[in-house]
């Protein structure tokens, strides 16, 4: 017995069936429309991603935080020292990362960790930013790795939104402050 026997002509045009040819074609055409609108929105302008880890204490917590994301600033547009930045770590290829921007191109920035033995400055290449954690002490950022090119970079950190509370978002501000001892 074929599928069309059993089906007993359901889906023709004669018989008054719940799930019409046309509506389910609607139906289909509607959620291909909400699917690339979703696809759209989150690959060029915002999205809400979870964040994992300790090196950006006390700014993002090590769980429980998600980040609102723009994506306008992807591949390094409009970022500034101070900023949050999300990128891909250059490190371990398809993880992401999220740190504070502390110097641009032609900027010149400490090589490694302040009061350590070395003083070292470099100059932060045409192309490049350096990025470190708020924790330095447990942040793998570019003290290691040395400067991200700003290619790599996804968006930028516009607020914190601790899960589940999403109604409390903390919003991000922009620079850098000194840290009080």
């Amino acid at each position: 017995m074929t599928l069309k026997s059993r089906l007993g002509g359901l889906f023709t045009a004669s018989h008054p069936t719940f799930f019409g040819r046309q509506r389910v074609l609607r139906l289909l055409l509607n959620t291909v429309k909400v699917a690339a609108f979703y696809h759209l929105f989150t690959d060029y302008f915002f999205v809400i991603k979870p964040t994992f880890g300790p090196s950006m204490l006390p700014t993002i917590n090590v769980r429980d935080d998600w980040v609102l994301l723009s994506k306008l600033y992807a591949r390094g547009r409009g970022i500034q020292v101070g900023d949050i930045v999300s990128f891909y770590h250059p490190m371990f290829p398809g993880v992401g990362a999220v740190k504070r921007v502390v110097g641009m191109p032609g900027d010149f920035v400490l090589r490694d960790t302040p009061g350590s033995a070395s003083d070292l400055m470099i100059q932060v290449p045409k192309g490049h930013c350096w990025v470190l954690g708020d924790d330095m002490g447990s942040s793998r950022d570019s003290r290691i790795f040395g400067p991200v090119p700003l290619a790599l970079v996804k968006g930028r950190a516009l607020a914190k939104v601790p899960f589940p509370y999403l109604w409390q978002w903390q919003k991000f501000e922009r620079g850098l402050r000194p840290v009080d001892p």
